[in-house]
């Protein structure tokens, strides 16, 4: 009976120890798991999204060189995707948050966005300065199918030395399927740069914005006071004599409005049908009808029309109408729509007369009147 006592007192002393071990036992192996699978699940998802981030095309609209209205933005997590006043939105499933939409085909449809390179431009706007080639950029950024650089990158002109990686490295992201444009209006008056961009592409597309060539040389004059006042008058620097009236045609902006003399030198090197011309005076006067052209020219569909634009009684020019998501229209910046310099009448008579056979050239160049007087 003292033995049965004994052994049972011992069995009574030995088990909660043998348990609690085995409980520790199994709470370090439980745990050591846990962790082990922690860190598998946090280095798969850490390497997805980086891989997402690297892979991204995505630019914010406040970058230079977003598409007008068919940008790609990314905020907690949600692709927004503006498409002309539509905002749709599709939600990056990350693979640590299984999808609560059920969507099969989003994760599909979003590896599209994120397969955007850098091209060289298909189509570039090539001039002419203050013709109106800044609104028509802009105009044009609203279509989806149209990825536009924002700034001039003046390759052609001046960094044809940095070769074409640099120029390629300059451009906006596109998707298969968009255009990539850029506009420099130097490139039109730049005397290497037909055979530049041709060395570059046979193919590419050339726009030019051509205006009065008195009221360009004028507006010109305009913005050369606005950022050197002290230059001399207008007439002093036209005229290489006023007694006799005679033309300093080698004055910059009266040298650009030799339309016909530029433009020979790119139709050496493009056939006629690859350089389309839009009026600066009608971009004003009826933007969707110059736009409609355009996009035909680009053989796109016609999705920027009349219902995007207003006329700015103030500034005498169209702007765009309220941008979804922006709380104000968008009007070109405080340097477009200047008040022009002051000239005489009798000097812009002069200059009308200087300009006659040059635009008349032009006109049979071009198979358009233009009707400038």
């Amino acid at each position: 009976m003292a033995a049965f006592h004994q052994h049972h007192h011992h069995q009574h002393h030995h088990h909660p120890s043998a348990d609690l071990r085995r409980v520790l036992h199994r709470l370090v192996i439980m745990s050591s798991m846990g962790i082990l699978c922690f860190s598998l699940v946090y280095l798969l998802t850490g390497c997805c999204e980086s891989e997402l981030t690297e892979r991204s095309a995505v630019k914010s609209p406040a970058s230079d060189d977003y598409l007008g209205s068919g940008w790609l933005q990314v905020r907690n997590g949600t692709v927004y995707t503006r498409n002309l006043g539509a905002v749709k939105t599709d939600t990056i499933v990350s693979p640590a948050e299984p999808s609560t939409t059920g969507s099969a085909g989003q994760d599909t449809n979003l590896t599209k966005d994120w397969t955007a390179t850098r091209r060289l431009p298909q189509v570039m706007i090539i001039g002419v300065k203050k013709g109106g080639t800044r609104a028509l950029l802009e105009f044009l950024r609203l279509h989806p199918d149209i990825r536009a650089l924002g700034s001039e990158p003046h390759f052609f002109d001046r960094h044809y030395a940095r070769g074409l990686d640099w120029y390629r490295s300059m451009m906006p992201k596109a998707l298969e399927g968009q255009i990539v444009m850029e506009k420099t209006p130097r490139y039109f008056v730049t005397v290497e740069a037909p055979e530049r961009v041709h060395a570059m592409s046979l193919d590419v597309k050339l726009i030019v914005v051509v205006r009065d060539p008195v009221t360009r040389a004028i507006s010109d004059y305009t913005q050369i006071i606005s950022k050197t006042p002290h230059i001399p008058p207008f007439e002093s620097l036209a005229f290489k004599n006023r007694t006799t009236g005679q033309i300093d045609s080698q004055w910059s902006p009266l040298w650009i409005g030799l339309y016909a003399q530029h433009l020979e030198r790119w139709l050496a090197w493009f056939p006629r049908h690859q350089i389309h011309l839009v009026s600066g005076e009608t971009l004003i006067s009826d933007p969707a009808g110059e736009l409609a052209r355009v996009q035909d020219f680009l053989g796109l569909q016609r999705i920027v029309t009349d219902k995007h634009f207003y006329f700015n009684k103030t500034k005498g020019f169209p702007c765009l109408k309220k941008p979804e998501g922006s709380s104000k229209p968008h009007c070109l910046g405080k340097t477009k729509g200047r008040t022009h310099a002051s000239i005489r009448p009798a000097v812009i008579r002069r200059l009308r007369d200087f300009y006659r056979p040059h635009n008349q050239r032009f006109y049979r160049m071009v198979g358009q009147d233009f009707g400038w007087q």
